[in-house]
C-alpha cells in the first residue's frame, strides 16, 4: 500500500494505534505474540516510519509528575523537597499535581500527564487500588508510594505503619500511660487504616481498653479531639496522634486546658515534620524520613525510566524519636532526642 500510515499497520494487525506504535518502537511492554503481528502487517503494507514523528515518539520529556493527596502542610512539602534535590541532580524537573483529598482529581490528574511527562510518582493513599491501576498506562514508568496493595506490579514503597504505630505505643506503655486514646487520621486512607490497626493491636495485647476519636490529619481535628475528650470527662493519660499535626492541635488544646505536658498527658504524634522538633514540648513521634523518601522515589522512577525492571515493594521502617512530650513528668522536663530514634 502507497504511503501506509501507522493507523492502516494497527488496523490490519487488529490492535490500537498506540500498540502499534509501541511495538514498532521496540518498547519492551509489548507481548512478543502482538509485535509480530504488527511488524508483519507493516512489511505486508509496505510502511515506513515518519522520521520526524518517530523522533518526537522517542523524545524524552526530562520530567517527572508527581501526584500527591495535597502540597500543603509540611509533610508534603518534606517529601516534594526531597524529590526536587533528587530530581535537579539528574537534570529533570517536577510536574506537580493535587488531589485535594479527592480520588476523582487523582484520576484527572493522571490522565493531565500522559505525554508530558517520563514517568510519575503517584502517592494515593486514599484512592482505590482498580481505579489507580485502571488509569496508570503500562507503557508509563511508574513509582507507587503508599498506595493502597494492588496487582500492578509496579515499584512500591510503602511506610509499616502498622509496625511504627505499635511501636510508639509500647514506648508510651513503657512510661506507665495505662489509658492511650488514639486520634486517627480519615478512615480509608491507608496510612490512616494501618496505623489504627497497629494502636489497636499493641494495646488489646496489653490487655487494655482502647479509645478511638476520627480525625483527618488537619490540626484542627486534634485540637476537636481533645475538646470531645475534655467535654465528655474521659480518663485518660497519653494521646497517640495519627500525625504529627493533629498531635500539635491536640498539645495547643492540652495547654489551653491547663493540662501539663507530659506530666499530666503524654502526647506522641507520626511522621516527625520539622515542626514537631520546634514546638514546645518538642513532639515525641515515629520518624519516617520524609525527604529521604521523596528522593529515593525519584531516584528509583529514574532507573525505571533508564530501563532497570523493578517490581518491588519497598518498606519504610519508621524510627522512634523520644523529645519532651512523652518523658518526665513536667513541661521543663529535658529529653535527648535521638534516644530511643535509632539515630
Amino acid at each position: 500500500m502507497a504511503n501506509a500510515t501507522i493507523r492502516d499497520v494497527a488496523r490490519a494487525a487488529d490492535v490500537s494505534v498506540a500498540s502499534a506504535s509501541r511495538a514498532l518502537n521496540g518498547r519492551d511492554n509489548v507481548r512478543a505474540e502482538l509485535r509480530a503481528r504488527v511488524e508483519a502487517a507493516a512489511q505486508r503494507l509496505g510502511y515506513v516510519p515518519h522520521a520526524g514523528a518517530r523522533s518526537l515518539s522517542l523524545a524524552r520529556t526530562n520530567a517527572i509528575g508527581v501526584v500527591l493527596p495535597d502540597l500543603h502542610g509540611e509533610f508534603f512539602s518534606e517529601f516534594v523537597r526531597g524529590m526536587d534535590r533528587e530530581a535537579s541532580t539528574r537534570g529533570m524537573h517536577l510536574l506537580l499535581s493535587n488531589m485535594h483529598a479527592d480520588p476523582e482529581q487523582g484520576v484527572e490528574a493522571l490522565r493531565a500527564m500522559r505525554g508530558r511527562v517520563d514517568g510519575l510518582v503517584v502517592m494515593a493513599p486514599q484512592v482505590d487500588a482498580d481505579a489507580l491501576g485502571s488509569h496508570l498506562p503500562a507503557s508509563v514508568p511508574a513509582v507507587l508510594v503508599n498506595c493502597a496493595p494492588n496487582q500492578q506490579s509496579r515499584a512500591e514503597m510503602r511506610i509499616d505503619n502498622a509496625a511504627g504505630a505499635e511501636a510508639m505505643v509500647e514506648h508510651l506503655l513503657a512510661q506507665g500511660c495505662r489509658r492511650i486514646v488514639h486520634i486517627a487520621g480519615p478512615a480509608g486512607n491507608i496510612d490512616a487504616d494501618e496505623r489504627r490497626r497497629g494502636y489497636l493491636s499493641a494495646v488489646t495485647r496489653a490487655d487494655l481498653g482502647t479509645h478511638v476519636i476520627e480525625g483527618n490529619f488537619e490540626e484542627a481535628s486534634g485540637a476537636e479531639a481533645v475538646a470531645a475528650l475534655l467535654r465528655e470527662s474521659v480518663d485518660f493519660d497519653a494521646i497517640f496522634a495519627g500525625n504529627d499535626m493533629m498531635a500539635i492541635g491536640a498539645l495547643v488544646a492540652l495547654r489551653d486546658n491547663g493540662r501539663a505536658i507530659p506530666r499530666d498527658i503524654k502526647l506522641a504524634g507520626f511522621d516527625d515534620i520539622p515542626l514537631a522538633r520546634l514546638v514546645s514540648p518538642g513532639l515525641s513521634t515515629m520518624r519516617v524520613g520524609i525527604a529521604d523518601a521523596g528522593a529515593r522515589a525519584v531516584a528509583r522512577l529514574v532507573a525505571i525510566i533508564a530501563g532497570e525492571a523493578d517490581h518491588s515493594v519497598e518498606a519504610m521502617v519508621p524510627r522512634l524519636v523520644v523529645r519532651e512530650t512523652t518523658v518526665g513528668t513536667s513541661n521543663n522536663t529535658p529529653a535527648t532526642e535521638g534516644e530511643g530514634s535509632g539515630e
